[in-house]
């Protein structure tokens, strides 16, 4: 089974929120995941994002594959990925 570190999209139209999720390659967007990594949320000043660290690493270290807008956000939080 291939592993994507991805956004789900949760909040109201126009005020969108988004967790930080591992999730099968293959599940939908906002479908079923694996285990929840974390927050994002675009709509306060500084933007607000939570990660669990450990556990990015873990599924990083499984052989996760990140999302170019998750790869970002941790390029931001200064969470390296290599």
């Amino acid at each position: 089974m291939a592993v994507k570190i991805r956004l789900t999209r949760k909040g109201t139209k126009k005020k969108p929120f988004y967790r930080i999720v591992a999730a099968d390659i293959e599940s939908p967007r906002d479908g079923k995941f694996l285990e929840l990594l974390g927050t994002y949320d675009p709509m306060v000043e500084p933007n607000a994002i939570t990660l669990k660290e450990d556990r990015i690493k873990y599924w990083l270290g499984e052989g996760a594959k990140l999302s170019n807008t998750v790869q970002s956000i941790l390029k931001q939080k200064g969470v390296s990925h290599a």
